[in-house]
Parts: structure tokens; sequence; C-alpha cells
């Protein structure tokens, strides 16, 4: 096959509907594309079919997949636009990116306070992401980074990031639909996990790393939605039931203290 035939024939690859050929990857870029071509304005499926120099065919999967997930929306006269869930989207990114700055001077106040490490974490699908960390004066190794992700379900971080959530959801973060589970075990933290939400503040009792305990609470945005949480985590040595719940109201001061600075109040 001669070089010009093979150009011919990978175009064809690249414009075919479904085509076998087509990678994922492939896909993802044709779907941005699609967002992009948008930013400007509103278009018509031919205009933006010709923008993208794609087929109609093509640029009405992608768009149609777009709108599906909110991505895009579509209206008969219009054609498509940008939809809500990028709304959503920009400004989860705008709190997280200013996030840490914001939270940072809470952080090192109150790992002076209590000589522990702090942390700070956003929930990253079925994990707990640790966006940063202020290690405590006492001699002791906390195994966590910056950037890891730590399951929801054993940590007091994780823990305090759902705390709004449903049961059902819970039961999820707990075990996913299939996975094997303790049941006995599972009742026990259901039960806690309703104590938790009453209360505003959550525990981790050496569930996610053995002899660390910690104390962790919501940070909520201007909506009253939990953003993310604090956490302040020690050997358990340090960290008996009575010294656990005297620091329930220094960590959920600091979380609300955040919370403030982001815009939130709380309902009188």
């Amino acid at each position: 096959m001669g070089r010009t035939a093979s150009i011919k024939t990978a175009q064809v690859d690249r414009d075919e509907e479904g085509g076998a050929k087509a990678s994922g990857s492939q896909t993802l870029l044709r779907g941005l594309d699609v967002i992009d071509a948008l930013i400007d304005g509103s278009l018509p499926l031919a205009e933006l079919s010709e923008r993208l120099e794609l087929t109609r065919s093509t640029t009405h999967r992608l768009a149609s997949a777009l709108v599906e997930r909110r991505l895009l929306s579509f209206r008969p006269r219009e054609g498509y636009s940008l939809g809500p869930k990028l709304l959503e989207l920009g400004h989860a990114a705008s709190q997280q990116m200013h996030l840490p700055r914001i939270a940072r001077p809470w952080l090192e106040q109150l790992s002076v306070q209590t000589d522990d490490t702090v942390h700070l974490g956003v929930l990253d699908g079925r994990y707990a992401l640790y966006l940063d960390k202020v290690p405590g004066r006492r001699r002791i190794n906390i195994g966590s980074r910056l950037g890891e992700r730590h399951p929801i379900a054993s940590t007091g971080l994780g823990k305090a990031l759902i705390l709004d959530k449903t049961e059902p959801e819970w039961i999820d973060f707990y075990a996913p639909e299939g996975a094997a589970y303790d049941s006995a075990a599972r009742t026990v933290w259901l039960e806690r996990m309703r104590g938790y939400a009453r209360n505003g503040y959550a525990f981790d009792l050496e569930e996610n790393e053995d002899q660390i305990r910690c104390v962790a609470a919501p940070i909520r945005g201007v909506d009253g939605r939990i953003i993310a949480a604090i956490s302040v985590s020690s050997a358990a040595q340090y960290m008996s039931d009575a010294r656990m719940s005297e620091l329930t109201k220094t960590v959920a001061a600091a979380a609300d203290a955040i919370s403030a600075d982001l815009g939130w109040s709380p309902k009188s």
C-alpha cells in the first residue's frame, strides 16, 4: 500500500463513527475538542461539525454523550452550548485550588495547639485525597503523604467527608456492591457513623494505621455542603478516649474557621 493510500485509510479510521481503531484516548480528546469549540457560544450541529472537521454523525455521537453527562446542553433552535455540569466542576476546582492556601494558617495553628500532625483532605471518588499536612512536634511517624489517597471507611478524615451522606451511601463507601465484608463489623461501623453525623465529627480508632488515632471534622463551602475535612492524628498513647473527646471542640472550631473563610456561615 502506498503512502497516499495509508494516509487516506488513517483519515477514514479517525472519522469513521465507532471505528475499530479509535482509541479511548482519541474519543476523550475529541470530546474535549467539542467543549472547547463551544466556549464562545452555541453552535448548531452543522457548524460544530465543520469547526471540528468531523463528520456530522461523529459530532452528534460525541455531543449527545456530553449532553447526557450534563457537560453540554442542547436546544433545537440554538444547537449545543456548554452545560451546567461545567459550572459545578468550575466551582469545585476553584474551591480546591485555593483551599490549601486559605486553610494553611489554621492547620499550622491547630498543630501548634495540639503538638500533633494535622491533615487537610477532600473526597476523591471512593477515597480521601490528602491536600496538605503539617507535622506535629512529637516524635511520631504518621505514614501519610501529600497526594496520597486513603480509604474513606477507615480514616477519620474520610468519615468526616461523608457525614452528610445517606446510610445507603455510607454502606457503599464501607463495602462497594459485590465486595465481601464482615456484617458484624459493618454494623458497628454504621452505628459509629450515626453518632459522628449527629455530633459533627469523626474518629479513626486505629482503623487505618496501627497505633494511630485521629479526630476529624468537616469543612463546608458557601452553600453549606461538605467540601473538605481536617484531622488531628497522633499515637494512641497520646490519644486517650478522654483527650479525643476534648479535641473534637478544637478540631471542629478550626474546621468552622476555615469554612467561614470560604464564605460559609452556620444557620441560626
